[in-house]
């Protein structure tokens, strides 16, 4: 190769690494059902399919799964913090074509906003299908 060429390779290397998309990954190993902090973050120059690109989107949130270090972190590992425990007591409330029945639930998992999981009416023992709020109340989809 001519010095020249060799110059040009060199110069063009950062700007291909620039161009590359950033992809967070996690700096050391995060359990599961653990709030991920700026700290817990590193952004890597390498395009991951499917990896969150945008740290922002992150902080705040909770590991749904064991994030190991150095690993790319997808948008399906995390989400909101929970606000149901399981075997909780909860607030159920049933709602249809105008009837509204509020009883006491129990929360048969761990649970964010959004999250549906099964609570069972603590007086009839029955189970059904909850989506949970922001306050925690479970609204049967059933």
């Amino acid at each position: 190769m001519t010095r020249l060429m060799i110059l040009l390779c060199l110069l063009s290397a950062p700007l291909a690494a620039q161009d590359a998309e950033r992809t967070v990954v996690a700096a050391r190993t995060i359990p599961a059902k653990t709030l991920i902090d700026p700290d817990d973050l590193l952004l890597r120059q390498v395009a991951t399919p499917g990896a969150v690109t945008d740290p922002g989107q992150i902080i705040g949130q909770e590991a749904r799964v064991a994030l190991y270090a150095g690993r790319p972190i997808r948008s399906a590992d995390i989400g909101p913090p929970a606000v149901v425990e399981r075997n909780q007591i909860v607030t159920l409330v049933y709602a249809r074509n105008g009837l509204v029945i509020r009883t006491e639930g129990r929360a048969l998992d761990r649970a964010g906003p959004g999250d549906v999981i099964r609570v069972m009416n603590v007086m009839s023992r029955h189970s059904v299908r909850a989506r949970i709020n922001e306050e925690g109340v479970a609204h049967a989809t059933d």
